[in-house]
């Protein structure tokens, strides 16, 4: 919809920021468009679901085995980050082994825990299941991975958006 010759268009309106209200706070962006739903947020326990969608397979369809990393990996920083009062962290290892199938279909639920809740070292445990249809319980484990995470780094005036947002989610868990 242009105007006149030489007119042009207004430029668009710039991204939103992040945290703005007007989006729907994320805990984390790429867990969650794979479709990847927080049900547990605390300094003790980070759990969530994931269901087995074709975005999620490699070609034989099964669960991607980096998926599964990505959810060892962000369950247990933020565990780490909640743990540590909402502190930068940076990650130091991620050691995974994938020990069974999840299919196309399946659901799935990871679930971090901490082994190590040192002021600078935190090391969480991080397991994947699958998930019984017909009762909702842990079936299968898919997963086991070990996450070491440097805690407690200066954290930026900018971050604490992330926390008010990452408080007010887990509060309604």
């Amino acid at each position: 919809m242009g105007g006149a010759a030489g007119e042009s268009d207004p430029p668009p309106p710039p991204p939103a920021a992040a945290g703005d209200a007007t989006k729907p706070f994320q805990v984390d962006r790429a867990l969650q468009a794979l479709g990847f739903e927080f049900t547990r947020v605390t300094a003790t326990e980070v759990a969530g679901r994931l269901p087995v969608t074709e975005t999620c397979c490699q070609p034989f369809d099964w669960l991607n085995g980096g998926v599964s990393a990505l959810m060892a990996e962000v369950t247990a920083s933020i565990g780490c980050y909640v743990a540590s009062g909402y502190r930068r962290l940076a990650g130091v290892q991620l050691s995974i082994n994938h020990v069974g199938p999840a299919r196309l279909g399946d659901l799935v639920q990871a679930s971090a825990k901490p082994v190590q809740l040192g002021r600078k070292i935190q090391v969480w445990e991080v397991q994947i299941w699958r998930i019984d249809p017909s009762t909702s319980e842990c079936k299968d484990l898919i997963s086991t991975a070990r996450v070491t995470l440097l805690a407690n780094l200066s954290t930026p005036q900018s971050m604490t958006i992330y926390e008010e947002g990452l408080k007010k989610f887990s509060s309604k868990l």
